[in-house]
């Protein structure tokens, strides 16, 4: 499955790109809109409801709940506005599935208390601190080669993004250094052979229980937002297998969007190889 992310730095950015989404033939059962909405949550939700439903409507079979806008309680984040179905899981609330409460019952929603977890996965904390950062997410995760790369074209134009360079097939190599894994990186992580490289070759890592990586940046020059998915997919797949995965040597480029969206704060970068392998090496053994 291809997933695609959008960071955004305004609402209404994220709702520009909502729509076209909807406009190019994307499914809305495939699309997941989370926006932190403060104090004004219940207006923001039925806004949301309102244009969601105003433009996809009713009438096309789809389940009610696909359409419907829900406000939830966050722990660290507080009120997110949120649409699409999985909404409420990709934040770990799958007590409150999204969907099952329509824009009228915000007042509901905002008044129960939020589940609470003792844990919740590499990627439920990836959301979450992305949103407690004040960015809006637009999430596409579809088994369609052609929507994701709409949705591709949308997301990198509208959201937060860098200018694209001349186009290079991703390169990948890998070393050791004890026992720690080095990736090299070089060309640029995107839509198609790229992501899926940096996809398959994290999951063989992770399946092999490979628990310290180091992805090798300093080559790769551009990011889309399909590559930013994916580069978020490795984070949280290590980090689901007991692992840790850092970035090092990271393009100024590829730096600069990940500052602009927030994303430093939550992924590990280290500046050099030198100061990931004595972080990993002060780990010892353990994770």
């Amino acid at each position: 499955m291809e997933t695609v992310i959008g960071v955004f730095s305004s609402r209404g950015s994220a709702e520009n790109a909502l729509l076209e989404l909807l406009d190019r033939q994307v499914l809305p059962e495939e699309i997941v809109f989370l926006t932190r909405s403060g104090s004004d949550g219940e207006s923001v939700v039925k806004h949301l409801g309102t244009m969601f439903g105003g433009v996809v409507g009713f009438a096309t079979g789809m389940s009610a709940g696909v359409g419907a806008a829900i406000l939830l309680m966050v722990p660290g984040v507080g009120q997110v506005a949120a649409l699409g179905i999985g909404a409420a899981a990709l934040l770990g609330l799958a007590g409150m599935g999204a969907g099952s409460i329509l824009a009228k019952d915000a007042a509901e929603v905002s008044a129960a208390p939020a589940p609470h977890s003792e844990k919740v996965s590499e990627d439920v904390n990836f959301f979450r601190e992305v949103l407690a950062e004040g960015r809006s997410l637009v999430v596409v995760r579809t088994e369609s080669t052609e929507t994701a790369k709409a949705a591709n074209e949308i997301l990198n134009r509208l959201g937060v993004s860098i200018p694209e360079q001349a186009p290079v097939q991703l390169q990948i190599n890998t070393r050791q250094a004890g026992d720690v894994t080095i990736v090299d990186m070089t060309g640029r992580i995107t839509l198609g052979e790229g992501s899926k490289a940096l996809r398959e070759m994290m999951r063989e890592m992770a399946d092999k229980g490979f628990k310290k990586i180091v992805l090798n940046l300093q080559k790769v020059v551009y990011i889309d937002s399909s590559g930013l998915g994916e580069l978020v997919k490795a984070y949280t797949t290590v980090r689901g297998h007991g692992g840790h995965l850092k970035l090092v040597q990271v393009h100024d480029r590829v730096k600069d969007l990940l500052e602009i969206t927030k994303l430093h704060l939550v992924l590990e970068i280290e500046p050099d190889e030198a100061t990931a392998l004595k972080a990993f090496s002060a780990m010892g053994g353990g994770d």
